[in-house]
């Protein structure tokens, strides 16, 4: 699976035959993503695209210095099942369950 970061349009892109999936994020300031959506084509669900384009995400703002805000709740659930990955994750972000118990 060939992963395709697409700067310009804040996206990353899996090209999936005639369609695509895709990891949408914004840039709310300097050094830091947003990721807002990640979408996978129902005929390729079940098949890892969506994990595969979390891991490019964090693997590219590690690699750049870059702090996450994952907003997208997909993107939230597998931090769960990776918290290795934690440590990109911006330092003001709560996770939603924390907020609800302050």
């Amino acid at each position: 699976m060939t992963i395709e970061h697409r700067e310009q349009e804040e996206r990353f892109v899996v090209l999936l035959g005639d369609e695509e999936g895709e990891l949408a994020y914004t840039r709310p300031e300097r050094g830091v993503i947003d990721i807002q959506h990640t979408f996978v084509p129902r005929s390729a669900r079940g098949q890892g695209v969506a994990e595969a384009l979390a891991e490019a995400a964090f693997q590219w703002a590690r690699e750049r210095g870059e702090r996450v805000v994952p907003s997208c709740p997909f993107v939230r659930k597998w931090l769960d099942a990776h918290p290795e990955e934690g440590d990109v994750v911006h330092k003001d972000w709560v996770r939603p369950a924390d907020r609800r118990r302050a």
